[in-house]
């Protein structure tokens, strides 16, 4: 019990302090001045929409569903966990200090509370997982989902290769690179040196049928689901404020790319209480068994 108490403690934590930087940020007070340029603020303002009313709302669901000890909260909490980590870091590391105007520094303490919240939610939630317990899923949907992430590989190799080549030139030209390099490096290196790669390894873990590759399937499902969000509102941010870079055909396709992540996190999600409802309907039954009288 004093477990479960801690772990859903935590997450209410977590998704406070998501809320508090959001509110904190220019898409309410501004009392967070981020040292980068005029289109990564978009783009944290739309994704601080998202994380306001998206990510902090589901944070403190789970940990109130992880206080009652239920078995699918470890699962769930992995999504918001790993945004919080991917999030912070950048929000922390991938500004232009000494180099454009701002206040973050000052906020430190906050944005890294965020950050070792969100990693030690997720070391919490990986542990709290026993694959063989995890509800048993068709072949066809563990091929669906090892072909979404499969895809989630192409997307992001397709995303960054083009700007990494315009960076490797002697004199680069493309905005992403050029306005904000910290940022640059910062999500290329995670994209390309932790995403794809775990994403590629649990697809293929997948169509072998491994145990394994279900828990970080869930991760990254959820987790994309979340990220798409809010690279949604980032590319709606970028188009209402006339960013020229803003792209409402990009924006619309991130919105299609969410929809289908959620969707399919809930088919993959939806398992896990029905799970419980079974093993709540067992128990009941032992129990009534046990209390008739012998005859």
């Amino acid at each position: 019990m004093r477990s479960h108490r801690w772990f859903g403690v935590g997450l209410l934590l977590l998704g406070s302090v998501i809320a508090a930087r959001s509110l904190s940020g220019p898409l309410v007070t501004g009392a967070i001045r981020y040292r980068t340029s005029a289109t990564t603020l978009n783009q944290i303002t739309g994704g601080d929409a998202a994380a306001l009313l998206i990510v902090a709302p589901i944070c403190l669901a789970v940990g109130v569903l992880a206080l009652r000890g239920h078995p699918a909260a470890p699962v769930l909490a992995l999504a918001p966990a790993l945004f919080a980590t991917y999030t912070f870091t950048q929000l922390i590391v991938g500004q232009e200090y000494l180099r454009l105007p701002g206040n973050n520094e000052r906020y430190f303490p906050l944005l890294y509370s965020g950050f070792v919240l969100g990693g030690a939610t997720a070391v919490a939630a990986w542990r709290r997982i026993d694959p063989a317990k995890l509800p048993v899923t068709s072949r066809r949907l563990d091929r669906v989902a090892a072909g979404v992430l499969f895809a989630v590989v192409l997307f992001l190799v397709g995303q960054h290769l083009p700007t990494l080549v315009d960076a490797l030139r002697d004199t680069p030209t493309r905005t992403e690179y050029v306005s904000s390099p910290t940022a640059f490096w910062l999500v290329n290196l995670m994209d390309l040196g932790i995403i794809a790669p775990v994403a590629l390894a649990s697809a293929v873990g997948l169509l072998r049928g491994a145990a394994w590759a279900r828990t970080p399937m869930y991760a990254i499902v959820g987790a994309y689901a979340l990220l798409g969000a809010s690279v949604t509102g980032m590319g709606v941010t970028m188009v209402r404020n006339g960013d020229p870079d803003a792209s409402p055909t990009g924006a619309a396709g991130f919105a299609v790319f969410t929809l289908a992540f959620a969707t399919l996190a809930f088919i993959l999600y939806r398992p896990l209480f029905r799970a419980d409802r079974r093993r709540t309907g067992s128990a009941a039954g032992r129990g009534t068994a046990a209390t008739q009288p012998a005859r």
